[in-house]
């Protein structure tokens, strides 16, 4: 028989240190056979002791190379000329990409086949593996990290009475079948990569910067603790109703925590940005990377339809109470502003979801005039928008309810408003002429 080398074939005179490179190298490609006891040139040398060789060959593969290969290996020996060989036939593995156990999914321990020689894989091609193995699905793929650590998202689980052990884990979907940690394991390490940036900007646009933060470590870390930076730049403006006194936030809690929420379980993860949030003196917004999940349109995310991007991490955040449902945030948010005039806008992008959240307690390009009556300012307030609540009277006249109240009941008895709906629901628009 006359031996080559070729894309599938690889000839060793002994087996050595690099004995595992080649065969995970085959099991990453197409496949192939090696042989041993044959020169480079073909030149049949042979092997002394083949029993032992083929038991070490097994040694290694077994125990040296992961995830199991053995069923896809066929060790075998065999004669030419009077000499003993070994032919070793590996199959392409359907776990790909298949590494050195001592060197993890890296390029050092990741090989294919390229022409007659086993090289090291890139992170794309390794990134590209994973993703034909394992799906799409960002967080139920193997992480190219395996050395993960999980200090905060431990504490957080079991203040919540949540188990964290190793079954617990796969049974979450942070470890795998296999024993490997998948991206939704990263996410909620203390190694995770993705980070939120905030920023706050003095005035409505970018050109005066006032402070800036970002947030790194478990997802669940950097929830705690931007949401913790949202509360101290969520300002209060009170008023009083006879001697009691009325706080307004400039943002609901809720619409905040859900945002917030949003941005971080149904965000993009294979792009390598960061979620932003941008604090103005009139809106709030919160950035993520990623559109609309395709099908999904603007329509169903305000009917309340749902497919989470990261399944793994919306059941994660579902036990843990975050969310207490799919689809339900943008509802939440919404209905956070139902006694507000100006409302949340809720804007996809080809590759981002942007939720803005306009500041009740201002009111862009109308301003207080104490020189005029309140029935005044109120028309004024309702020359710049559709409707208004008597909410939105008493943030805008800094008054009570009863003032704000008489106010709007003076405007409708001359029938210069509109009143629309009863109780919670009330609104008022400008009377049309």
């Amino acid at each position: 028989m006359k031996y080559a080398e070729d894309q599938r074939t690889e000839l060793k005179v002994r087996v050595n240190a690099d004995f595992k490179k080649e065969v995970v190298a085959l099991a990453n490609s197409e496949g192939g056979e090696i042989y041993v006891g044959v020169a480079n040139d073909g030149t049949v040398i042979g092997v002394d002791d083949r029993e032992q060789e083929m038991e070490r060959i097994g040694h290694m593969i077994r125990d040296g190379i992961k995830p199991d290969l053995v069923p896809y290996t066929t060790i075998e020996g065999l004669e030419d000329g009077g000499r003993e060989l070994i032919r070793v036939v590996v199959s392409r593995g359907p776990k790909r990409p298949y590494h050195l156990s001592d060197k993890g999914l890296k390029p050092s321990g990741v090989f294919v086949r390229h022409g007659v020689s086993s090289v090291s894989a890139t992170d794309d091609a390794i990134r590209q593996m994973i993703k034909e193995s394992d799906g799409t699905a960002f967080d139920k793929m193997r992480s190219l990290n395996q050395d993960l650590t999980f200090t905060y998202a431990t504490d957080y689980f079991s203040d919540r009475g949540i188990p964290f052990e190793a079954n617990n884990r796969r049974t979450l979907g942070i470890m795998n079948t296999d024993g490997y940690y998948t991206n939704a394991g990263f996410l909620l390490s203390d190694q995770c990569e993705h980070v939120i940036r905030c920023a706050v900007y003095e005035g409505t646009g970018k050109a005066n910067f006032k402070t800036r933060r970002e947030f790194t470590g478990s997802i669940l870390k950097q929830i705690d603790d931007t949401y913790e930076f949202l509360e101290l730049n969520n300002n209060l403006r009170s008023t009083y109703d006879g001697l009691r006194r009325v706080d307004y936030s400039d943002y609901p809690m809720d619409a905040m925590r859900e945002a917030l929420l949003n941005a971080v379980v149904h965000r993009d993860y294979d792009y390598s940005g960061s979620i932003i949030i941008n604090i103005f003196d009139n809106r709030m917004e919160f950035i993520s990377l990623g559109g609309l999940v395709k099908g999904l349109t603007l329509t169903d995310i305000f009917a309340g339809v749902s497919q989470p991007r990261n399944i793994v991490i919306a059941n994660i955040f579902y036990r843990l109470e975050l969310i207490e449902g799919y689809g339900t945030g943008i509802q939440k948010i919404m209905e956070s502003y139902a006694d507000s005039a100006p409302k949340p806008v809720i804007a996809p992008g080809p590759a981002s979801f942007v939720v803005t959240l306009p500041n009740r307690n201002q009111h862009e390009q109308v301003e207080y005039d104490p020189s005029l009556t309140r029935e005044e300012n109120v028309l004024r307030l309702l020359s710049k928008k559709k409707e208004i609540t008597r909410r939105d009277v008493e943030y805008f006249l800094r008054c009570s309810s009863f003032p704000a109240g008489e106010a709007l009941a003076n405007l409708v008895r001359e029938d210069k408003i509109v009143r629309v709906g009863a109780g919670r629901g009330t609104k008022y628009t400008q009377k049309k002429r």
